[in-house]
Protein backbone atom coordinates (compact mmCIF):
# COMPACT_ATOMS: atom_id res chain seq x y z
CA UNK A 1 0.00 0.00 0.00
CA UNK A 2 2.56 2.39 0.79
CA UNK A 3 4.61 1.38 -2.33
CA UNK A 4 1.24 2.47 -4.22
CA UNK A 5 0.80 5.70 -2.62
CA UNK A 6 4.71 6.50 -2.93
CA UNK A 7 4.25 5.59 -6.65
CA UNK A 8 1.04 8.35 -6.82
CA UNK A 9 3.14 10.89 -5.10
CA UNK A 10 5.75 10.22 -7.56
CA UNK A 11 3.16 10.66 -10.53
CA UNK A 12 1.71 13.67 -9.24
CA UNK A 13 5.33 15.41 -8.64
CA UNK A 14 6.61 14.64 -12.30
CA UNK A 15 6.26 17.78 -14.11
CA UNK A 16 4.24 18.25 -16.59
CA UNK A 17 5.53 18.50 -20.24
CA UNK A 18 5.11 21.94 -21.52
CA UNK A 19 3.26 23.06 -24.31
CA UNK A 20 5.43 24.34 -27.33
CA UNK A 21 2.99 27.13 -28.06
CA UNK A 22 3.81 28.36 -24.64
CA UNK A 23 7.41 27.78 -23.32
CA UNK A 24 9.46 30.43 -23.93
CA UNK A 25 12.43 27.93 -23.50
CA UNK A 26 11.15 26.08 -26.68
CA UNK A 27 11.39 29.04 -29.29
CA UNK A 28 14.55 28.84 -31.63
CA UNK A 29 17.47 30.43 -31.09
CA UNK A 30 17.56 34.53 -31.34
CA UNK A 31 20.46 34.24 -34.36
CA UNK A 32 18.07 31.54 -36.26
CA UNK A 33 15.25 34.02 -35.72
CA UNK A 34 16.63 36.96 -36.73
CA UNK A 35 17.95 34.55 -39.79
CA UNK A 36 14.17 33.92 -40.23
CA UNK A 37 12.90 37.52 -40.46
CA UNK A 38 15.46 38.48 -42.72
CA UNK A 39 15.02 36.05 -45.11
CA UNK A 40 10.63 37.43 -45.33
CA UNK A 41 12.07 41.07 -45.69
CA UNK A 42 14.09 39.65 -48.51
CA UNK A 43 11.30 37.83 -49.86
CA UNK A 44 9.00 40.58 -49.64
CA UNK A 45 11.93 42.69 -51.26
CA UNK A 46 12.20 40.62 -54.18
CA UNK A 47 8.23 40.45 -54.64
CA UNK A 48 7.96 44.26 -54.36
CA UNK A 49 7.63 46.18 -57.72
CA UNK A 50 10.79 47.67 -59.07
CA UNK A 51 9.97 51.55 -60.60
CA UNK A 52 12.40 51.07 -63.40
CA UNK A 53 10.36 48.02 -64.43
CA UNK A 54 7.04 49.21 -64.30
CA UNK A 55 7.62 52.39 -65.93
CA UNK A 56 9.10 51.22 -68.84
CA UNK A 57 6.44 48.76 -69.52
CA UNK A 58 4.13 51.84 -69.99
CA UNK A 59 2.66 52.64 -73.14
CA UNK A 60 3.47 55.95 -73.91
CA UNK A 61 2.62 57.91 -77.09
CA UNK A 62 4.30 61.04 -76.67
CA UNK A 63 7.27 60.66 -74.09
CA UNK A 64 9.84 58.38 -73.94
CA UNK A 65 11.46 57.47 -70.62
CA UNK A 66 15.26 57.47 -69.74
CA UNK A 67 17.08 56.53 -66.61
CA UNK A 68 20.04 57.63 -65.86
CA UNK A 69 22.76 58.10 -62.78
CA UNK A 70 22.39 53.94 -60.99
CA UNK A 71 18.58 54.85 -62.11
CA UNK A 72 18.00 57.29 -59.84
CA UNK A 73 16.83 59.67 -62.05
CA UNK A 74 13.87 59.08 -64.73
CA UNK A 75 13.94 61.67 -67.45
CA UNK A 76 10.59 61.75 -69.16
CA UNK A 77 11.34 63.52 -72.53
CA UNK A 78 8.24 65.45 -74.62
CA UNK A 79 8.02 63.37 -78.08
CA UNK A 80 5.61 65.52 -79.57
CA UNK A 81 3.39 64.04 -82.42
CA UNK A 82 1.83 66.92 -83.75
CA UNK A 83 2.05 70.22 -82.17
CA UNK A 84 4.83 70.74 -78.92
CA UNK A 85 2.11 71.62 -76.38
CA UNK A 86 -0.19 70.24 -74.14
CA UNK A 87 -2.22 67.83 -76.28
CA UNK A 88 -4.36 65.19 -74.79
CA UNK A 89 -2.55 62.20 -75.69
CA UNK A 90 0.42 64.01 -73.63
CA UNK A 91 -1.69 63.97 -70.46
CA UNK A 92 -2.57 60.36 -70.87
CA UNK A 93 0.93 59.85 -70.45
CA UNK A 94 1.65 61.95 -67.61
CA UNK A 95 -1.01 60.46 -66.12
CA UNK A 96 0.52 57.03 -66.60
CA UNK A 97 3.80 58.19 -65.44
CA UNK A 98 2.22 59.75 -62.56
CA UNK A 99 -0.28 56.91 -61.50
CA UNK A 100 2.18 53.98 -61.80
CA UNK A 101 4.92 55.44 -59.38
CA UNK A 102 2.05 56.53 -57.03
CA UNK A 103 0.86 52.98 -57.72
CA UNK A 104 4.36 51.22 -57.57
CA UNK A 105 5.68 53.00 -54.38
CA UNK A 106 2.19 51.84 -52.80
CA UNK A 107 3.06 48.02 -53.30
CA UNK A 108 7.01 48.17 -52.61
CA UNK A 109 9.70 48.87 -50.16
CA UNK A 110 10.26 52.45 -50.15
CA UNK A 111 13.67 51.01 -48.76
CA UNK A 112 13.98 49.09 -52.50
CA UNK A 113 13.40 52.53 -54.53
CA UNK A 114 16.33 54.42 -56.05
CA UNK A 115 14.63 56.84 -57.57
CA UNK A 116 15.36 60.25 -56.56
CA UNK A 117 14.36 62.62 -59.45
CA UNK A 118 11.75 62.88 -61.55
CA UNK A 119 12.56 65.40 -64.68
CA UNK A 120 10.61 66.74 -67.25
CA UNK A 121 12.38 67.60 -70.80
CA UNK A 122 11.65 68.18 -74.32
CA UNK A 123 13.05 66.28 -77.70
CA UNK A 124 12.15 69.07 -79.73
CA UNK A 125 14.41 71.43 -80.41
CA UNK A 126 14.45 74.95 -79.02
CA UNK A 127 10.81 74.14 -77.99
CA UNK A 128 9.79 72.80 -74.04
CA UNK A 129 6.61 73.30 -74.17
CA UNK A 130 4.15 75.79 -75.98
CA UNK A 131 1.26 75.26 -73.55
CA UNK A 132 -2.35 74.53 -73.82
CA UNK A 133 -4.36 72.56 -76.33
CA UNK A 134 -5.40 76.40 -78.05
CA UNK A 135 -7.37 74.64 -81.23
CA UNK A 136 -9.08 72.63 -78.98
CA UNK A 137 -9.92 75.53 -77.06
CA UNK A 138 -11.14 77.59 -79.72
CA UNK A 139 -12.84 75.03 -80.82
CA UNK A 140 -14.68 74.50 -77.10
CA UNK A 141 -15.49 78.24 -77.20
CA UNK A 142 -17.57 78.73 -80.25
CA UNK A 143 -19.66 76.04 -79.24
CA UNK A 144 -20.07 77.06 -75.79
CA UNK A 145 -18.71 73.39 -74.35
CA UNK A 146 -17.99 74.88 -70.85
CA UNK A 147 -18.15 70.97 -69.50
CA UNK A 148 -15.83 69.91 -71.68
CA UNK A 149 -12.82 72.86 -71.61
CA UNK A 150 -13.56 72.55 -67.44
CA UNK A 151 -12.72 68.70 -67.72
CA UNK A 152 -9.69 69.86 -69.86
CA UNK A 153 -8.31 72.24 -67.75
CA UNK A 154 -9.00 70.48 -64.19
CA UNK A 155 -6.94 67.35 -65.72
CA UNK A 156 -3.90 70.02 -66.04
CA UNK A 157 -4.36 71.44 -62.79
CA UNK A 158 -4.22 67.75 -60.66
CA UNK A 159 -1.38 66.88 -62.90
CA UNK A 160 0.42 70.22 -62.24
CA UNK A 161 -0.67 70.19 -58.66
CA UNK A 162 0.33 66.26 -58.08
CA UNK A 163 4.05 67.41 -59.70
CA UNK A 164 4.45 70.66 -57.12
CA UNK A 165 3.84 67.84 -54.08
CA UNK A 166 6.48 65.83 -55.71
CA UNK A 167 3.80 63.50 -56.11
CA UNK A 168 3.76 62.87 -52.23
CA UNK A 169 6.55 60.78 -52.75
CA UNK A 170 10.05 60.91 -51.72
CA UNK A 171 11.06 62.29 -54.88
CA UNK A 172 12.31 65.58 -56.26
CA UNK A 173 10.53 67.24 -59.60
CA UNK A 174 12.33 68.88 -61.82
CA UNK A 175 12.09 71.06 -65.45
CA UNK A 176 14.57 70.82 -67.76
CA UNK A 177 14.24 73.42 -70.02
CA UNK A 178 15.99 73.65 -73.13
CA UNK A 179 13.80 75.19 -75.75
CA UNK A 180 10.71 78.08 -75.02
CA UNK A 181 8.47 77.60 -72.26
CA UNK A 182 5.03 79.54 -73.09
CA UNK A 183 1.43 79.34 -71.58
CA UNK A 184 0.83 76.70 -70.61
CA UNK A 185 4.28 75.23 -70.97
CA UNK A 186 5.56 77.78 -68.25
CA UNK A 187 3.17 76.57 -65.71
CA UNK A 188 4.30 73.01 -66.11
CA UNK A 189 7.79 74.45 -65.51
CA UNK A 190 6.39 76.52 -62.42
CA UNK A 191 4.91 73.34 -60.72
CA UNK A 192 8.14 71.16 -60.46
CA UNK A 193 10.53 71.86 -57.58
CA UNK A 194 13.64 72.64 -59.21
CA UNK A 195 13.43 74.43 -62.80
CA UNK A 196 17.34 74.14 -64.77
CA UNK A 197 16.98 76.31 -67.98
CA UNK A 198 19.90 76.68 -70.60
CA UNK A 199 20.27 80.32 -71.53
CA UNK A 200 18.76 80.75 -74.83
CA UNK A 201 15.65 79.28 -73.33
CA UNK A 202 12.28 81.94 -73.69
CA UNK A 203 9.59 81.99 -71.16
CA UNK A 204 6.33 83.97 -71.37
CA UNK A 205 2.22 83.96 -70.12
CA UNK A 206 0.87 85.78 -73.80
CA UNK A 207 -3.06 85.04 -72.57
CA UNK A 208 -3.19 88.34 -72.08
CA UNK A 209 -2.95 89.47 -75.79
CA UNK A 210 -6.32 87.24 -77.02
CA UNK A 211 -7.95 88.96 -73.15
CA UNK A 212 -7.60 85.33 -71.63
CA UNK A 213 -5.10 84.98 -68.56
CA UNK A 214 -3.13 81.97 -67.79
CA UNK A 215 -5.44 79.97 -65.07
CA UNK A 216 -3.96 76.02 -64.80
CA UNK A 217 -1.17 77.35 -62.00
CA UNK A 218 1.01 79.99 -63.32
CA UNK A 219 -0.59 83.02 -60.96
CA UNK A 220 -0.53 80.39 -57.96
CA UNK A 221 3.17 78.58 -58.65
CA UNK A 222 4.91 82.25 -59.63
CA UNK A 223 3.27 83.60 -56.44
CA UNK A 224 5.34 80.98 -54.15
CA UNK A 225 8.42 82.04 -56.45
CA UNK A 226 8.48 85.83 -56.38
CA UNK A 227 6.44 88.91 -54.67
CA UNK A 228 2.47 88.59 -56.43
CA UNK A 229 2.83 91.95 -57.42
CA UNK A 230 5.74 91.27 -59.61
CA UNK A 231 3.72 88.04 -60.79
CA UNK A 232 1.11 89.85 -61.55
CA UNK A 233 2.69 92.37 -63.70
CA UNK A 234 4.76 89.51 -64.94
CA UNK A 235 1.16 87.77 -66.20
CA UNK A 236 -0.39 91.01 -67.44
CA UNK A 237 2.63 91.92 -70.08
CA UNK A 238 2.57 88.98 -72.17
CA UNK A 239 6.10 89.51 -72.38
CA UNK A 240 8.77 87.01 -72.96
CA UNK A 241 11.85 86.61 -70.50
CA UNK A 242 14.60 85.70 -70.94
CA UNK A 243 16.43 82.23 -68.50
CA UNK A 244 18.57 85.12 -67.19
CA UNK A 245 16.04 87.33 -66.24
CA UNK A 246 13.92 84.55 -64.78
CA UNK A 247 17.58 83.24 -63.03
CA UNK A 248 17.67 86.99 -61.45
CA UNK A 249 14.37 87.08 -60.07
CA UNK A 250 14.65 83.42 -58.30
CA UNK A 251 12.11 81.78 -61.00
CA UNK A 252 15.10 79.72 -62.60
CA UNK A 253 17.36 77.61 -60.06
CA UNK A 254 20.10 76.67 -62.07
CA UNK A 255 21.35 78.57 -65.57
CA UNK A 256 22.86 76.89 -68.25
CA UNK A 257 25.26 77.84 -71.11
CA UNK A 258 23.29 76.41 -74.04
CA UNK A 259 23.57 72.85 -74.92
CA UNK A 260 24.74 71.69 -71.55
CA UNK A 261 21.44 72.13 -69.49
CA UNK A 262 21.45 68.39 -69.16
CA UNK A 263 25.08 68.46 -67.60
CA UNK A 264 24.35 70.83 -65.60
CA UNK A 265 21.57 69.19 -64.12
CA UNK A 266 23.72 65.79 -63.50
CA UNK A 267 26.35 68.43 -62.08
CA UNK A 268 23.36 69.79 -59.49
CA UNK A 269 22.10 66.44 -58.48
CA UNK A 270 25.93 64.87 -57.92
CA UNK A 271 26.89 67.79 -56.18
CA UNK A 272 23.85 67.42 -53.80
CA UNK A 273 24.08 64.24 -53.43
CA UNK A 274 24.13 63.61 -49.97
CA UNK A 275 21.60 66.73 -49.66
CA UNK A 276 18.62 64.82 -51.18
CA UNK A 277 16.49 64.52 -48.54
CA UNK A 278 17.58 68.31 -46.98
CA UNK A 279 16.42 69.80 -50.15
CA UNK A 280 13.20 67.63 -50.27
CA UNK A 281 12.35 68.83 -46.89
CA UNK A 282 13.12 72.45 -47.75
CA UNK A 283 10.75 72.28 -50.59
CA UNK A 284 8.27 70.50 -48.60
CA UNK A 285 8.68 73.55 -46.34
CA UNK A 286 7.72 75.89 -48.97
CA UNK A 287 4.84 74.45 -49.36
CA UNK A 288 4.62 74.49 -45.91
CA UNK A 289 4.87 78.02 -45.27
CA UNK A 290 2.84 79.18 -48.56
CA UNK A 291 1.20 76.20 -50.06
CA UNK A 292 -1.02 75.97 -53.00
CA UNK A 293 -3.71 73.88 -52.61
CA UNK A 294 -6.02 71.77 -55.11
CA UNK A 295 -8.68 74.06 -54.37
CA UNK A 296 -7.33 77.76 -54.44
CA UNK A 297 -6.30 76.04 -57.92
CA UNK A 298 -9.40 74.68 -59.35
CA UNK A 299 -11.29 78.15 -57.96
CA UNK A 300 -8.79 79.70 -60.50
CA UNK A 301 -9.20 77.32 -63.20
CA UNK A 302 -13.31 78.03 -62.85
CA UNK A 303 -12.65 81.62 -62.87
CA UNK A 304 -10.73 81.19 -66.26
CA UNK A 305 -13.31 78.83 -67.91
CA UNK A 306 -15.81 81.60 -66.74
CA UNK A 307 -13.65 84.31 -68.75
CA UNK A 308 -13.27 81.88 -71.76
CA UNK A 309 -16.45 81.83 -72.24
CA UNK A 310 -16.59 85.42 -72.85
CA UNK A 311 -14.27 85.93 -75.70
CA UNK A 312 -14.99 87.08 -78.90
CA UNK A 313 -14.52 86.08 -82.34
CA UNK A 314 -11.52 88.62 -82.80
CA UNK A 315 -10.15 87.06 -79.34
CA UNK A 316 -10.37 83.68 -81.02
CA UNK A 317 -8.71 84.70 -84.23
CA UNK A 318 -5.78 86.02 -82.50
CA UNK A 319 -5.94 82.33 -80.78
CA UNK A 320 -5.84 80.97 -84.01
CA UNK A 321 -2.74 82.82 -85.73
CA UNK A 322 -0.50 81.48 -82.36
CA UNK A 323 -1.66 78.17 -83.47
CA UNK A 324 -0.58 78.81 -86.51
CA UNK A 325 2.58 79.87 -85.49
CA UNK A 326 3.11 77.35 -83.50
CA UNK A 327 2.63 74.86 -86.36
CA UNK A 328 4.42 76.49 -88.90
CA UNK A 329 7.65 76.50 -85.77
CA UNK A 330 7.31 72.42 -85.45
CA UNK A 331 7.15 72.68 -89.70
CA UNK A 332 10.57 74.62 -89.42
CA UNK A 333 12.29 72.62 -86.35
CA UNK A 334 11.41 69.14 -88.84
CA UNK A 335 13.00 70.58 -92.02
CA UNK A 336 16.22 71.46 -90.10
CA UNK A 337 16.32 67.94 -88.18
Amino acid sequence: MLEQLGNRAETVEKPVSPNPLFDRSSQVPSSTAEKARTAVKRAMADRSLDIKDELTRLDLEEMELVFSGRDEICTCWFDFEDRPSFTPALLNDISKVQQTLRTTYEKSDPRANKLKYLVWASRMPGVWNLGGDLSLFADLIRTQNRDKLREYAYRVVREGYANWTNLNLPIITVALIQGDALGGGFEAALSSNLIVAERSAKFGLPEILFSLFPGMGAYSFLSRRIAPGRAERMIMSGRLYSAEELYELGVVDVLADDGRGEEALHQYIAKNDRRHAAHRAIFQARQRINPVTLKEMMDITDMWVDTAMTLEETDLKKMGRLVSAQDRRRERVLKSA
